[in-house]
């Protein structure tokens, strides 16, 4: 047996694959992201996939001779299968099982997409006993099964359908952990960017102007970048910079380097939008820990709506105002969730 799992179904109170498993002498569990699971993906010669549809073959109607030697089963939801199954191309040239069950799903505890659908756990067993039928304890392992799920069954369900957690009021909505915890570690980023070839195809962007400050601190760092090419009047004057300023920008080696030094460990970057993430490869060797604070639910609050802290010195125009706004925000919430703490 090789059982392969969908990533989100790994700590599901409820994993029959996990049972499966620890049930069958000769199996095999393989649990990781999609593309994971397809360079760790090892098939027998005679690999056969349980998996329902119009081209599968009914298993019972297989000679024994053509039975395969190594069964694959795909464990998650509906979507979880199917979309292991598109994104993993040997699977599709996998010969297709399927089974006729005679009676509903004894999984009672989650949802099934049709009455004669059957847990990962169910199917396999029923493919064994067809393909294995002297194989001993399946039926030890089903009453296994069925202990869990009446076990579960006599433990209903809080009233409310629902677990709250108690360290975060529904009122903080979904403001980031990491606001929540030391100022001290989180940085606020903001960045100005232009067209690597304005006049090419292609869309790719390169940092122009980048400023960040340690919010606990007041910490920041400030540098402008020397672009590709002289940036037009146009485009200067929306981002309330002028070509002497420029003058002094650095080389993009120089800054990355000053941002690696400025950036410790511990911190997480604070940034309003993805286009900031997007420039993130230009001054990171890799992907820096971050939060985006445009998905917050700030309406929560009329004081956050209303923001309007501004630093005294704009000395880089647009990116400095937004960044005093940014860093402002930040504070905020973080204030706002602590008078919200449960007591």
């Amino acid at each position: 047996m090789l059982i392969l799992q969908h990533m989100r179904e790994r700590f599901h109170p409820f994993n029959t694959a996990r049972l499966l498993h620890m049930g069958l002498g000769r199996s095999t569990l393989l649990v990781d992201h999609t593309p994971q699971l397809a360079h760790r993906l090892t098939l027998h010669p005679r690999a056969g996939l349980l998996y329902p549809g119009d081209d599968a073959t009914l298993i019972a109607d297989v000679p024994p001779a053509l039975r395969p030697e190594q069964l694959v089963v795909l464990d998650g939801t509906w979507h979880h299968a199917k979309t292991l199954l598109r994104d993993i191309p040997r699977l599709q040239a996998l010969p297709r099982f399927k089974l006729l069950p005679t009676a509903p799903s004894e999984y009672r505890i989650r949802r099934e997409p049709t009455a004669t659908a059957l847990s990962t756990l169910e199917a396999t067993i029923a493919a064994l006993r067809i393909l294995e039928p002297d194989t001993n304890g399946l039926d030890r392992l089903l009453r296994a099964f069925t202990a869990m799920i009446d076990q579960q069954l006599a433990h209903p369900k809080s009233p409310t359908g629902w677990r709250q957690n108690r360290r975060r009021r529904p009122q903080m909505g979904n403001i980031p952990r990491a606001i929540l915890g030391e100022l001290a570690h989180v940085v606020t980023v903001c960045a100005e960017s232009t067209l690597v070839d304005p006049d090419g195809a292609s869309q790719a962007r390169v940092p122009v102007c980048w400023v960040a400050e340690r919010v606990g601190t007041g910490e920041r760092f400030a540098r402008l970048i020397e672009p590709p090419r002289p940036l037009p009047a146009e485009l200067l004057a929306h981002l309330e910079l002028s070509a002497e300023q420029f003058c002094a920008a650095e080389p993009l080696e120089v800054v990355r380097h000053a941002w690696c030094s400025f950036l410790r460990p511990s911190d997480t970057l604070a940034v309003y939008n993805q286009s900031v993430i997007r420039l993130f490869p230009h001054l990171h060797a890799s992907p820096p820990s971050h939060v985006v604070l445009k998905g917050i639910e700030i309406e929560r609050t009329r004081e956050i709506e209303t923001l309007t802290e501004t630093l005294t010195t704009h000395e880089f125009g647009r990116a400095s105002r937004r960044l005093s706004t940014l860093t402002a925000l930040v504070r905020r919430l973080h204030g706002w969730s602590a008078q919200h703490a449960e007591p």
